[in-house]
C-alpha cells in the first residue's frame, strides 16, 4: 500500500486525512500548527519537518492549502514539494486553486520523472469529514486510475474531467454557477416574501415545481443545447421573457433588487431580438456562445441521464 504525505490540515485537508488514515494508508504529514497534526500522529502517522521531506517519504503526497500563492510556494519554494518528489512520484493538488498555475507546475515535475494531477475537491467541511465530496481530476488518466481507489478513500464522488488543469476548470466553473443560482433563489425568495407569501410556503412551491426537479433543466439542456438544436420549444424564449419581465416588474413595484433578474431579462430581449421567440428558451445559449467563441456540444449525451451528468453539489 502507498505511503500517502499530506500537507494542509486545515478545514479541509483535516478530514480529507484522516479519512485516508481510516483506509489504512501509512501517512507522513505536514502543517505549521501543532494542533491539527496530532490526531493524525496519534493514529500513527510520521511527522516531516518541510514539504520536501513530505514527498521524499511518500509514494503519493497531497496538498490541500488556502489559494494559489500557497500552492506555488509549497509546491515549488523552497523545501518544497518538488525538492523531495522523486521519479515515479505523484504530486495531487486538491486546492481550489488557478487552472494556468498547474499547468505551469506540471511541466517542473515531468522534468524529474514525477506526474502532478490538480484535484479540487466540493462538499464543504462537513463533506470531507464524512467522505462526501467530488473530487474532480485533472492530468494524465493512466495516474488517476493508478490512485482512484485512494482518491475514493476521502470521496465518495470521483471523476475524471480530462488534461492537467481540467479539474481546476471544472471546480471553478462549478462554484461559478452555484453563486449564480444562490443570487436568484436570494433575489427570488426576497422578491416572493416582499410581496406577501410566507418564506414556508414559497420554499414548498419552489422545491415541488419544476425548478426543485433540477433534472428536468438538465434533461431539457443536453436534448438543446448539447446538440444545437432548439426547436420544438419546451418552453419558448417569448414566454420565457415574458415571465422574467413580469418578476423584474414585481422586483421594481415592491423595491427590491434583482440584478440577476435584470440581466436575464436583458439576455432574452436580445434573443427576442434576433427572432428567436418560438425557440426553445435555452436558445439564448447561443448569444453567450457567441461572445465567448465556444460552442458547448455533447451529442453523445442521452437526454435521459442528463441529471446524472451535470450533477450539482449542495456545497462548495
Amino acid at each position: 500500500m502507498e505511503t500517502v504525505g499530506f500537507i494542509g490540515l486545515g478545514n479541509m485537508g483535516g478530514g480529507m486525512s484522516n479519512n485516508i488514515q481510516k483506509a489504512g494508508y501509512p501517512m507522513v504529514v505536514y502543517d505549521l500548527r501543532e494542533e491539527v497534526i496530532k490526531p493524525l500522529l496519534d493514529g500513527g502517522a510520521r511527522l516531516a519537518g518541510s514539504p520536501a521531506e513530505v514527498a521524499r517519504l511518500s509514494d503519493v503526497t497531497f496538498t490541500s492549502l488556502p489559494g494559489p500563492r500557497e500552492v506555488e510556494a509549497v509546491a515549488t519554494g523552497p523545501e518544497g514539494v518538488l525538492e523531495g518528489i522523486s521519479a515515479g512520484g505523484i504530486y495531487v493538488d486538491l486546492s481550489t486553486s488557478r487552472p494556468t498555475l498547474i499547468r505551469e507546475i506540471e511541466p517542473k515535475f515531468r522534468a524529474k520523472g514525477a506526474h502532478v494531477l490538480d484535484a479540487p475537491v466540493s462538499g464543504g467541511k462537513s463533506g470531507a469529514q464524512s467522505r462526501n465530496l467530488a473530487v474532480m481530476v485533472g492530468g494524465e488518466q493512466e495516474i488517476f486510475e493508478r490512485i482512484k481507489p485512494l482518491l475514493e478513500a476521502f470521496g465518495d464522488k470521483v471523476f475524471y474531467a480530462g488534461a492537467i488543469g481540467a479539474g481546476s476548470v471544472a471546480k471553478l466553473v462549478h462554484n461559478m454557477i452555484g453563486h449564480g443560482v444562490r443570487q436568484a433563489i436570494a433575489e427570488g425568495l426576497t422578491l416572493g416574501v416582499k410581496a406577501g407569501v410566507e418564506p414556508e410556503a414559497l420554499w414548498q412551491c419552489i422545491r415541488r415545481g419544476s425548478l426543485g426537479r433540477m433534472s428536468g433543466l438538465h434533461e431539457g439542456i443536453a436534448r438543446t443545447v448539447f446538440r444545437g438544436e432548439f426547436e420544438p420549444a419546451s418552453f419558448a424564449l417569448n414566454l420565457s421573457r415574458k415571465d422574467v419581465g413580469l418578476a423584474t416588474d414585481l422586483g421594481r413595484e415592491f423595491n427590491v433588487p434583482m440584478p440577476v433578474a435584470n440581466l436575464v431579462e436583458q439576455i432574452a430581449i436580445e434573443g427576442m431580438n434576433r427572432g428567436w421567440g418560438d425557440r426553445d428558451s435555452s436558445v439564448t445559449f447561443l448569444l453567450q456562445e457567441e461572445q465567448a467563441g465556444v460552442e458547448v456540444r455533447a451529442s453523445g449525451v442521452d437526454p435521459a441521464k442528463a441529471g446524472r451528468f451535470i450533477s450539482t453539489h449542495p456545497e462548495e
